[in-house]
Formats: C-alpha cells, sequence, structure tokens
C-alpha cells in the first residue's frame, strides 16, 4: 500500500491544501518555517494515529479554527482506500475520530489498517548525542507499537516502580515495610523480564544487520538486572538515596562504528556520523517492519541532507530507492541528486 495524496483542512499552517505523492520519491522543497514539516506530520498521523511534535494536540489544529481534518488516499493493487482523522477542540481537550472509508474505527483499529511509517527528523538526533534516557525512550516507544505484551508490561513495571520509591522515601525497619517491599521487589523482578528479553532480542537484530552500504555500525546493549541477589547487594544504598537504583530504568544502549577501529558514537562521532547512525536505526525499523509484517513502509525524512556531505548524500539516496519515500530540504541541489522517478513539490 502506497500513500497517493493528502487532504489537510486547517492543520496546523494550512488551511486548505492538497499534496500529490509519487510512489517512489517526492521531494518537498522550500524555506524554513513553510510547512514542509507539517506535511510529513500529517502523514504520520495516518500511520500512528498520532503527531510527533505536539506539546498538546489541539496544536495540530490551525490556532484560528476548532476543527481539522486530515484526509489520505491509498492505493494497493488498483484499489484505493480513503484514511480520514478529524480532530475537535472540546470543553475537555480534544477529540478525534478515525475513519476508514467513512467507517468509524478505534484508534488501534485505524492504525492497524494503515501504512507503517518510519520517520527521521532532526529532534531525534538527541536518540544519538543526549543522556541514555533518551536511548530508552526510543527503544520503549519503537517497541511498544509494535508489541502490545511489551507495552503492558512497560506500564506495569513503571507504576511498581513508582510506588516502590515511594515505599522507600518512607523507610520505617519494621515487618510491615520488608513485606511490602519484598512484594515489590519480586513483582519488578517478573514485569523486568520480558522488558529485558525483548530489548535484547532487538539489539540483537540491529547487530545482525550492521551494515549501512560501507559503513557498519553496532549496539551495545548494556541491561542493569533487577534481581533478589542485586537488590540486596544495592538495599543499603536504596535506603540512604529513597529510590531504586537497578533495573531496565537504568539500561543503556550504546553505538559503535566501525571504521578502522571501533569509536563510540555518542562521545567520539562527527555530526555526519551521528545522522548517518540514527538513519541506520530507521532503515532497521525498515527492515524490522519488512521482516515481521511483511510490508514495505513509508519513509518521511525531514531535513536529513543537511550536514551531510556528496558522498553521504548519494549513499542515502541508494539506500532509500526501494521505498516510498517523502522528504523535505531547504537545499535545491538535493533535486540534481536525484535519478529515476520523482515529484517535486515547492511550498
Amino acid at each position: 500500500m502506497w500513500l497517493k495524496k493528502i487532504s489537510l483542512f486547517n492543520f496546523r499552517n494550512f488551511k486548505e491544501k492538497l499534496f500529490n505523492f509519487n510512489p517512489f520519491l517526492t521531494i518537498i522543497i522550500g524555506e524554513n518555517a513553510r510547512g514542509k514539516t507539517n506535511v510529513l506530520e500529517a502523514i504520520f498521523c495516518l500511520a500512528k494515529g498520532k503527531g510527533f511534535r505536539e506539546q498538546k494536540e489541539s496544536e495540530l489544529i490551525n490556532f484560528d479554527e476548532d476543527k481539522a481534518k486530515i484526509q489520505g488516499v491509498f492505493e494497493e493493487k488498483d484499489q484505493q482506500f480513503i484514511f480520514q482523522i478529524i480532530i475537535e477542540k472540546t470543553n475537555e481537550g480534544v477529540n478525534k475520530k478515525y475513519l476508514i472509508d467513512q467507517s468509524k474505527k478505534r484508534r488501534f483499529q485505524f492504525v492497524w489498517h494503515s501504512l507503517k511509517a518510519v520517520l527521521f527528523s532532526p529532534e531525534q538526533l538527541e536518540i544519538i548525542n543526549g543522556s541514555p534516557e533518551k536511548r530508552r525512550d526510543y527503544f520503549d516507544k519503537f517497541l511498544s507499537e509494535e508489541d502490545n505484551e511489551y507495552k503492558k508490561k512497560l506500564n506495569n513495571y513503571h507504576q511498581a516502580l513508582r510506588k516502590r520509591n515511594k515505599l522507600l522515601e518512607n523507610f520505617t525497619h519494621n515487618s510491615d515495610f520488608l513485606e511490602n517491599l519484598s512484594f515489590w521487589n519480586q513483582y519488578l523482578i517478573d514485569q523486568s523480564a520480558y522488558l529485558v528479553e525483548k530489548r535484547k532480542k532487538y539489539s540483537q537484530f540491529l547487530n545482525k544487520n550492521q551494515n549501512l552500504d560501507e559503513k557498519v555500525f553496532f549496539i551495545d546493549y548494556q541491561p542493569s538486572l533487577i534481581n533478589e541477589k542485586n537488590l540486596k547487594d544495592v538495599f543499603n544504598n536504596e535506603i540512604r538515596l529513597k529510590k531504586t537504583l537497578i533495573g531496565p530504568q537504568k539500561d543503556n544502549f550504546l553505538i559503535f562504528i566501525k571504521n578502522a577501529k571501533e569509536k563510540n558514537i555518542h562521545l567520539f562521532g562527527s555530526r555526519s556520523e551521528q545522522r548517518l547512525a540514527l538513519f541506520w536505526l530507521k532503515i532497521n525499523e525498515i527492515r524490522y517492519f519488512e521482516e515481521k509484517f511483511k510490508t514495505r513502509p513509508i519513509l518521511l525524512l525531514d531535513d536529513l541532507f543537511s550536514e551531510l556531505d556528496f558522498k553521504n548524500r548519494q549513499l542515502i539516496l541508494k539506500l532509500i530507492k526501494n521505498y516510498q519515500t517523502i522528504l523535505t530540504t531547504t537545499e535545491p541541489e538535493i533535486i540534481n541528486l536525484v535519478e529515476g522517478p520523482k515529484t517535486i513539490i515547492k511550498i
């Protein structure tokens, strides 16, 4: 399935706008702050049921309006399907309606039937150059989207973690405290097992797909294992600091690039190498979707080419040629690098 066109009504800065897309490559070109990223976000909404930038969902609606609509036309084997999201301000906040061919759907049904999408945006570079928490958040969001059991276990774990931390804050050395602590210890151990195993398996998947053409990346997953022995070892420090010191909330993911020798991309990678490392993660999202769902996702690239040299720009264009790709840029020279069918949209 591929996205043929999208119509926007009162979405972000667009009052009413229609965009037609190429089944292979569409380049959206224009100056900054003209709405290029808004187009990608609308497509992302059709794939995920939500935007990727809003602090509040009401920000998806044009400032002067109370209602917005995104309508996408998808094509598969000569059949067309119309997906719609209607976003409306209410006294309680924002209400969303999801429709496929005019039939109302719940969000999970809508997303299940929609196309898969992989997004690259400059803001996501914090996955590479930010704190370990940013990387954990990235893996948690990705794994939660494709595995409901992971999402459930993750929510359970964090709810229990808050309760255990509250218990540590109110430490009193008595039988009630020890009994409650023992309960939450075992609960966290049980919930964490699935999380660690899933993170481990996806890290193994990444390491089976290390190549980005001639570039080679790999990931070192460093779990903070929570078990009875480790909890006993850190108990005194936890009482002193009044918080849980081990567990999946402390896991780390380190990405390396192999040149003449291995290099930690977070500490020693150039801006160009860090962008390529993020793109390596995104390419593997695509590979994973293809392997699990037997479908090719749409690739959304927001300002990927800035800070990449000519060789790496060509590398990216080579890697995306087998997927429907919609990319934004401020640089007209990108058009001249592209061989094959393409559509140019100027904003």
